[in-house]
């Protein structure tokens, strides 16, 4: 029998151990009866690599404010379509980071800088400014019962701060990864269709149940309760009139919830090969990027 410690190591020995049992440990990883099928993805090259950014980048510039929402100091990472454009007249992309990251973190891991200008410059995308924020490690993006509220402080704090420089917060756009997909959604709820222009979510951090949330992040929702009223599948009609692309990789471990989620609203993008990495997200910032620049040139 194939132990379990075995089939989690995902490298060539485990691999080949579960060769050397006429391929069974591979079945049962594969089929995800037992853990450990996106380490034997990696390990099979099913997660693919890390592309390099477009050369040319832009300078970015951060606010710092103490958040009364989130009561804690919090930065927003203002990344400019063109280097040296200022914010007066554009469009806003509200984009939301995964678990663990911070708004400046997800800029330079996803190179949002590099892909942004290079969208507009070479890609005849219409301008407009992408906008990180710091909304906690494990917030998940709702308001949680300690008192943070990293929705409240993106609406009451941040949109407020744009729009005071010149920047168009009627109608604004929003992005996000695993945590921040869910997150996008959430504001997607929160804003509706006259404020939301267009949504991108990639792979959304989406559960099927309080159960599943805590044994994926215990820190992920207080309660049942808590999930129950952030639950995405609960309030689909919310989303209705928003533009909405959802990607996900098929060897992502939310990739089963997501073609569920898919298959209720039918977004476009879609569930392609890849892993829950910037080697499956980094790809798809092109057109993900014309998605939003589209819909927010549209009015």
């Amino acid at each position: 029998m194939i132990s379990r410690r075995t089939l989690l190591l995902g490298g060539l020995g485990g691999i080949g151990a579960a060769a050397a049992m006429g391929g069974t440990g591979y079945a049962l990883v594969e089929n995800e009866v037992v853990p450990g099928k996106v380490r034997l993805d990696r390990a099979l090259g099913k997660c693919g690599e890390l592309p390099a950014p477009p050369a040319a980048s832009v300078r970015v510039e951060r606010m710092t404010w103490r958040s009364a929402r989130r009561r804690t100091t919090v930065t927003a990472t203002i990344v400019p379509p063109a280097d040296g454009r200022s914010l007066r007249g554009l469009p806003v992309v509200v984009a939301l980071h995964g678990s663990g990251d911070t708004g400046p973190s997800v800029v330079r891991n996803l190179a949002l800088d590099h892909y942004l200008p290079d969208a507009v410059a070479k890609g005849g995308v219409p301008p407009f400014a992408l906008v990180t924020v710091d909304g906690g490690p494990d917030t998940y993006w709702h308001h949680r019962a300690n008192g943070d509220d990293p929705i409240g402080m993106i609406v009451d704090e941040l949109l407020p701060r744009l729009h005071r420089r010149g920047a168009r917060t009627d109608r604004i756009g929003a992005m996000g990864w695993s945590m921040g997909g869910y997150g996008a959604l959430l504001l997607t709820r929160r804003l509706g269709a006259r404020r939301m222009a267009a949504v991108v979510a990639s792979s959304p951090a989406l559960f099927t149940s309080y159960k599943d949330a805590l044994a994926t992040n215990p820190r992920s929702f207080d309660s049942a309760a808590d999930y129950a009223r952030n639950d995405i599948f609960a309030a689909l009609d919310e989303l209705k009139g928003v533009p909405l692309r959802v990607d996900c990789g098929t060897s992502d471990p939310f990739a089963d919830r997501v073609r569920e989620f898919r298959d209720r609203v039918h977004p476009e993008g879609g569930l392609e090969g890849g892993c829950h990495d910037g080697a499956f997200w980094r790809p798809r910032l092109r057109p993900q990027l014309a998605f939003l620049g589209h819909h927010l040139a549209a009015r």
